[in-house]
């Protein structure tokens, strides 16, 4: 009998959680920019998966006899860049190195950060006044500032760029967490769980962990775009991916001496980041306004 109702405790539990996704895609569909923003997320993440077979020129072979060819030329859609590449091939393959960037950054800084704030926020005392303090000092530098001092220091390239944004990102989610924490650790059934003699490790496992979930959802969400500026930022100023690699700052930088002769070179680039950030940050927004309690209970 207690297996047989373990069972269909189990199967209760796996009918709501499909209850609440297709309720939460329902809303999705009605909302028009969070749909906007999601419909943006997959076609990025197919063109990037999907880059090698759609491209249709080699992303780094040069062709000097046919640079600097403006859009429509050639079976360049939009046009060459100084060293005859084409463009809408180095756009595609960018693609990749943006998602790789954005997704890697925001685990691993998700991660390092939630492990902090945890700590911080369920230990409190003295290991919590050290962490919170380094967090301070870090946040007190200029977010492109520090990301630029880690990378001449490091080297340039793609792991180097990954490296110095995990390690500049993390102290966002450890403040965010740590005052999550410190409200969950206040509620009853937390409390109840140290009268009884829980195990810490069990609490933090079992009771903190999963409540915190939501928060680190919509600001991972919110963060991917950050990092993918903030990669194409320092690209463009010459210290993250290098060429021949494509990128979409780098294409920036690349560019940036014929702005007025061939303004073909910035522009779909700088649309490429546009149009990646803005659907990303539509889609956590939309995200946001669901899964807050807060904001549900204010419509």
């Amino acid at each position: 009998m207690t297996q047989i109702s373990v069972e269909n405790n189990t199967v209760i539990k796996i009918e709501k959680r499909e209850r609440k996704i297709i309720s939460l895609f329902k809303r999705l569909v009605k909302s028009p920019f969070g749909l906007l923003g999601f419909l943006v997320i997959l076609a990025v993440c197919f063109v990037g998966l999907v880059a090698p077979l759609i491209s249709p020129f080699d992303p780094v072979e040069t062709n000097l006899a046919k640079k600097l060819q403006p859009p429509m030329t050639d079976g360049h859609i939009l046009g060459t860049d100084q060293l005859g590449r084409d463009i809408l091939s180095r756009i595609l393959y960018g693609t990749r190195i943006s998602l790789i960037i954005g997704i890697t950054t925001v685990f691993f800084a998700g991660l390092i950060g939630t492990i902090v704030g945890v700590a911080a926020g369920y230990f409190r005392g003295w290991l919590d006044v050290i962490l919170m303090r380094i967090v301070d000092v870090q946040l007190s530098f200029p977010f492109i500032l520090l990301v630029l001092i880690i990378n001449a220091v490091l080297g340039t390239g793609l792991r180097n760029i990954i490296i110095s944004l995990i390690i500049v990102g993390w102290v966002s989610y450890a403040r965010v967490i740590r005052s999550e924490v410190l409200a969950i650790r206040e509620k009853e059934f937390i409390l109840s769980c140290f009268a009884t003699g829980v195990p810490r490790w069990e609490i933090i496992v079992k009771h903190i962990v999963p409540n915190l979930f939501t928060p680190l959802i919509v600001l991972a969400s919110l963060q991917v775009s950050t990092f993918i500026i903030a990669e194409a930022s320092v690209s463009f100023l010459g210290f993250g991916v290098q060429p021949p690699t494509p990128a979409w700052g780098n294409m920036l930088n690349e560019g940036k001496n014929f702005i007025l002769s061939s303004w073909w070179l910035i522009t779909f680039p700088g649309l490429a980041i546009v149009l990646t950030t803005l659907g990303i940050n539509l889609f956590g927004d939309w995200l946001r306004d669901e899964l807050d309690p807060e904001m549900n209970q204010n419509r």
